[in-house]
C-alpha cells in the first residue's frame, strides 16, 4: 500500500494529471470557506459520487472546475471509478468502503493542501 507521499509523487510524474492546478477563484474559495469546510465537501463529494457500487454517469460525474475538490479529485485520479481502478486497484464493481473513502479525502485534502500553500507562497 502506498503512502500518500508516493501517491503525490507518482502523480506529478503524470503529464495529464500534474496540468491541473488551483485557480485564483479556488484560492479565494478555499480562504473564505477554511479547509475544514472543504474537506466537508470532499467527504460528501467521495460518498455521493464514487462510493456507491455503480456510481450515476460514472466517468463524467466530476466537472473538471468550479470547486477546488473536483479539481483534486482529476488531479489525483479520484474523478471516477475506472481512474480509481487504473491508478489504485480499486474494483469498479463494489462499494467503496468507509476506509477507502477516508483515504481517497485525505489524498485530495494532502493535494489540496499542498497546492493552497504553493500558491499563497507565489503570491508573496
Amino acid at each position: 500500500m502506498q503512502t500518500i507521499d508516493e501517491a503525490l509523487e507518482k502523480l506529478s510524474r503524470s503529464s495529464f494529471r500534474s496540468s491541473f492546478h488551483l485557480s485564483e477563484k479556488d484560492l479565494r474559495y478555499i480562504e473564505e470557506k477554511g479547509l475544514e469546510t472543504i474537506r466537508s465537501h470532499a467527504e460528501d463529494f467521495v460518498r455521493l459520487r464514487l462510493a456507491p457500487k455503480n456510481p450515476a454517469n460514472d466517468g463524467k460525474q466530476t466537472p473538471m472546475r468550479g470547486h477546488p475538490v473536483f479539481v483534486a479529485q482529476h488531479a489525483c485520479a479520484c474523478c471516477c471509478r475506472g481512474c480509481l481502478n487504473k491508478w489504485y486497484r480499486v474494483p469498479k464493481d463494489k462499494e467503496l468502503s468507509e476506509i477507502q473513502q477516508k483515504k481517497i479525502v485525505n489524498l485530495l485534502m494532502a493535494w489540496i493542501e499542498k497546492e493552497y500553500s504553493e500558491k499563497r507562497e507565489d503570491l508573496k
